[in-house]
């Protein structure tokens, strides 16, 4: 199969995809773990580091409709459970809220349908890392809080030393 023509993201085995949105506090944590992870420069050439901010949708549309498809997918977004904030934690597919942080979040219903799709049709394992936001402002507002400027880094490390290191 030529698959030449097909984004890298489609090809690799691994797919780590944080979401967020920058300008709105912690709900740039899925960006930030990306951009720390890629900062490192650790990662193994098997693995694709996407920072999607809004438009995971569109990645993982791509993804649905192609030949060639990762055997993991790691998406890495901040939530509100109620939690510590800081607090790292991993949920299943059902359990991402139907709350979203704007009009764009993997928390709406057609992104997380795509990703069962791709899960259940494909055989993708698919993964959803998450942290606890201390808050989410309601205008633009850009930085991570402590706890989850913290837990960038408790994750990253995480994800290096279990995702990174299989062979």
């Amino acid at each position: 199969m030529d698959d030449s023509y097909l984004p890298e993201f489609c090809k690799k085995p691994l797919l780590l995809i944080g979401c967020g949105n920058i300008f709105y506090g912690d709900d740039a944590f899925g960006p930030a773990v990306v951009a720390e992870l890629e900062r490192r420069g650790r990662a193994p050439e098997r693995v694709c580091l996407i920072d999607a901010g809004t438009g995971a949708r569109k990645y993982l549309f791509t993804l649905a409709l192609s030949e060639a498809m990762p055997e993991e997918i790691v998406i890495i977004d901040a939530i509100d459970k109620g939690r510590e904030p800081g607090e790292l934690f991993e949920i299943e597919l059902d359990d991402v809220p139907f709350e979203k942080t704007d009009d764009f979040s993997l928390h709406q219903v057609p992104t997380s349908n795509l990703l069962k799709e791709i899960k259940e049709t494909r055989g993708v394992k698919v993964r959803v890392l998450v942290c606890q936001v201390s808050g989410i402002p309601d205008e633009i507002r850009p930085g991570l809080s402590a706890p989850v400027g913290r837990a960038v880094e408790e994750l990253a490390s995480k994800i290096e030393a279990e995702l990174f290191s299989v062979a």
